[in-house]
C-alpha cells in the first residue's frame, strides 16, 4: 500500500465519500422483509429524479455490462435489425452483446476520439431497416468523448420512429446533462461505480412504456437479466434474486449527498473539473485524444509521447499516490486517462496536476513548476463563472 493517500483518478470505480463507505459497513437486513422494501422504493423514486424520467427505473445487481445485456435480452428477439452507433470500446461491447444473442447488427463506427455525426446516423438509418433498435453510448469512457445524445435521438425518432432507443449512460448519467424523457429515450442504463459515488455491484435501467410493449414479445433467451422479472419483483418491494444489500445502503446515503448538492450544481462541478483537467494536461504538453467540442467532463484521455516511458511515468505517479488509467482496446499503451467523476472536486484535480508536474520534472521533461496547476485553476474558475 502506498504511504501516501491515493488520489484515485480512474473512470471507475470512483472514490467514495466517507459517509458512503461507512454506510456499506451496516449490518444486513432481510432482503425479503419490510426494511428492504422501504429502502428500495425510496431509492427508485429518487433515481428517477436524476434520470429525469417518469418511466420505471429498475435496480439490477450486476456491473454495468449486465445492465447492457439486460437491455438487449429483455426487449429484442433474434433476427431483429439493430443499428449500433459506436465511438469506442464500450460502444463495440454493446454491439457485441446484441450480436451474441442473435440480433442482426449493423455497426456504424466513428473514429476513436470523435463523436457520432447525426447526419451520418441519418444516412445509415435511411439506408437500412426496418430497425428494431438503435444502440447509443452517452459517454464513451475509452475515448473520453460525450455523444450528442439529444441530436442523435432526434434523428432516430424522425427517420425510424418505431425503433427503440437504447442508451449506455453508465459513465455519464448523474454527472453531465441528460434528459431521459425529454429526449425520448426508451432504455437507459447506468452503473453504481461511476457518478453515483458507491461501490461496484449495481446497475440501473430506466424503461419506457414503449419498451415494455416490446418486452411482451421479445424472444431472446434470458433468466437472471429478465427485466420483466425485475419489474414484477420491484412492484412488491423486492428483487428477483439476492440484491447487493451493502451497496444499496451506500446508494441511499450517496443519493442524500447528491440531493443536498442538487443536480444543477453537480453538472456545474463536473464541467469545472473537466475543464481543469484538459487545461492542465495541455499546459504540460500532452495532446488530448477527444475532439474538444465533445470532450467528456467525466474522463479525459491524453496521448503518451513517444519519448516518454509510460511505465516509469506511471510508476512515479503511483509513488505520489496518483492512480490513473491506461488505454483500452486499440488505444492500449498509447494513451492514459484521468477520471474526474463522482466524488471529485477542483482541489482534487489541482492536487493531481501538481503530482503530474512533479513527476514530469523528475523525468527531466520541459515543465514549468506551477504552470499546469495555475492553468487548471483558471479553467475551473471560468467554468464556475468566477473571476480568476
Amino acid at each position: 500500500m502506498n504511504r501516501f493517500e491515493a488520489n484515485l483518478r480512474i473512470p471507475g470505480p470512483t472514490s467514495l465519500p466517507d459517509a458512503v463507505r461507512e454506510a456499506g459497513a451496516r449490518q444486513m437486513v432481510n432482503h425479503r422483509g419490510p426494511e428492504f422494501a422501504v429502502l428500495q422504493n425510496s431509492i427508485i423514486a429518487r433515481l428517477k429524479t436524476f434520470f429525469k424520467t417518469e418511466n420505471d427505473v429498475l435496480i439490477v445487481t450486476a456491473a454495468g455490462t449486465g445492465g447492457l445485456e439486460s437491455a438487449i435480452v429483455s426487449f429484442l428477439s433474434p433476427g431483429d435489425k439493430v443499428l449500433a452507433v459506436t465511438i469506442g470500446a464500450f460502444g463495440d461491447r454493446f454491439a457485441k452483446i446484441a450480436t451474441t444473442y442473435g440480433a442482426e447488427v449493423t455497426k456504424l463506427a466513428f473514429e476513436w476520439g470523435k463523436a457520432a455525426d447525426p447526419a451520418k446516423v441519418r444516412e445509415a438509418l435511411v439506408a437500412g431497416g426496418p430497425w428494431k433498435a438503435i444502440l447509443l453510448t452517452q459517454n464513451e469512457t475509452s475515448t473520453a468523448v460525450t455523444n450528442p445524445i439529444e441530436a442523435l435521438a432526434a434523428v432516430a425518432k424522425e427517420v425510424a420512429p418505431d425503433a427503440l432507443i437504447l442508451v449506455d449512460a453508465i459513465s455519464g448519467l448523474g454527472a453531465v446533462p441528460f434528459e431521459t424523457d425529454a429526449w425520448g429515450l426508451d432504455v437507459v442504463v447506468s452503473g453504481s461505480q461511476k457518478a453515483w459515488m458507491v461501490a461496484p455491484g449495481l446497475t440501473f435501467v430506466a424503461v419506457s412504456p414503449r419498451a415494455w410493449e416490446a418486452a411482451a414479445v421479445a424472444k431472446m433467451p434470458k433468466f437472471y437479466f429478465d427485466l420483466m422479472a425485475h419489474k414484477t419483483s420491484a412492484e412488491a418491494g423486492q428483487t428477483p434474486w439476492t440484491p447487493a444489500v451493502a451497496v444499496m445502503f451506500q446508494l441511499d446515503v450517496a443519493l442524500q449527498l447528491m440531493e443536498q448538492e442538487t443536480l444543477a450544481e453537480i453538472w456545474k462541478r463536473h464541467a469545472a473539473v473537466g475543464a481543469a483537467v484538459r487545461a492542465g494536461l495541455q499546459t504540460l504538453g500532452f495532446k488530448l485524444l477527444a475532439d474538444q467540442e465533445f470532450a467528456s467532463d467525466t474522463v479525459t484521455g491524453a496521448w503518451i509521447p513517444e519519448d516518454l516511458d509510460w511505465k516509469a511515468f506511471n510508476g512515479k505517479l503511483r509513488k505520489y499516490g496518483l492512480v490513473v488509467a491506461g488505454g483500452q482496446g486499440a488505444l492500449k499503451g498509447k494513451i492514459f486517462r484521468i477520471g474526474h467523476l463522482g466524488h471529485v472536486t477542483v482541489p482534487n484535480i489541482l492536487n493531481a496536476m501538481a503530482v503530474l508536474e512533479q513527476t514530469l520534472i523528475e523525468l527531466d521533461r520541459p515543465v514549468t513548476p506551477g504552470a499546469a496547476v495555475a492553468a487548471a485553476q483558471v479553467a475551473a474558475l471560468k467554468a464556475l463563472g468566477v473571476a480568476g
